[in-house]
């Protein structure tokens, strides 16, 4: 599959991703209470499948795959020491600054894994686990987006400290949405009826949205997704440069030949990044 077909794929599975997380808002007919929830529930598994086959040809290289698997190893394990410390999540800060160094897809496939593997590993396994995945994967992507656009803008000589300085934005943001998207489908599961937070089906999509925003204020807006936008902030801010510097590094593979014969490393090979010729080896003059 094309790299131009994948996005088209991806764009189309998020679109309907999301649909599935605002069944609230779009099911506003009484008799759609019941069923929506159980569709949306169903179709997210299917659309991470799809998704992710869609995606495997973006891993093709070698050293990319290898990274996905030790990353992804690491944000699981990570995830799992948080667990139960009401936001404390160091596995924001791990996808989000591989993301900015590999990528969208691959961020988009590490925030899959990471929250598919943890928990099958961690007995988390619930209808909650395909929201979770696709949340992150999301969270992913849009780290390597935000990576290269503050690639291309940040000057040179003040590039790395722009970038970490993105980076901690997006990851204050990010926090805060991968809250509100986690709460938006559960929403009217978890709260009764009769309160000034509960979901009305067939009321105005503004007037379902106004108490939305006052059951996320009070649930987790201010508590949860709080302590995790300034753990992610921290742990940017603490690791973020020895981090991009070695994702760097070790995506930027160097020439084994000996030097003064005419060639040229190339840069990484990852497939979101502009893939550079490979340089001719220019013959060597003799007096």
């Amino acid at each position: 599959m094309t790299r131009g077909w994948q996005i088209t794929v991806l764009a189309l599975v998020s679109v309907s991703a999301l649909g599935a997380f605002a069944w609230p808002l779009v099911a506003d007919v009484e008799s759609a209470q019941a069923l929506a929830p159980v569709t949306a529930m169903t179709m997210l598994p299917v659309l991470l499948l799809v998704a992710a086959l869609a995606l495997d040809r973006s891993i093709a290289n070698g050293t990319t795959v290898a990274l996905l698997g030790v990353l992804a190893a690491v944000a699981t394990v990570l995830r799992a020491l948080g667990t139960g410390f009401g936001g404390f999540e160091l596995v924001f800060t791990v996808v989000i600054l591989s993301a900015s160094v590999l990528g969208a897809r691959f961020g988009f496939l590490l925030g899959l894994m990471t929250m598919v593997v943890s928990s099958l590993l961690w007995g988390g396994i619930g209808p909650w686990t395909a929201f979770q995945a696709f949340a992150l994967a999301w969270v992913g992507a849009g780290a390597g987006l935000v990576g290269r656009w503050s690639n291309t803008m940040a000057p040179l000589t003040r590039r790395r400290w722009i970038r970490l300085a993105v980076l901690a934005t997006y990851g204050v943001l990010s926090s805060f949405a991968f809250g509100a998207l986690m709460n938006l489908w559960f929403w009217p599961i978890a709260v009764g009826s009769g309160t000034d937070i509960s979901y009305v089906a067939g009321d105005p999509i503004a007037e379902n949205l106004r108490r939305f925003v006052g059951y996320s204020l009070v649930t987790s807006t201010l508590t949860w997704d709080t302590v995790r936008a300034a753990t992610t902030v921290v742990g940017i801010a603490l690791a973020g440069d020895v981090v991009l510097r070695a994702l760097t590094r070790a995506v930027t593979p160097r020439s084994t030949l000996p030097r003064g014969d005419g060639t040229q490393t190339r840069r990484s090979t990852v497939l979101d990044e502009v893939a550079v010729p490979p340089i001719a080896r220019r013959p060597r003059v003799r007096a």
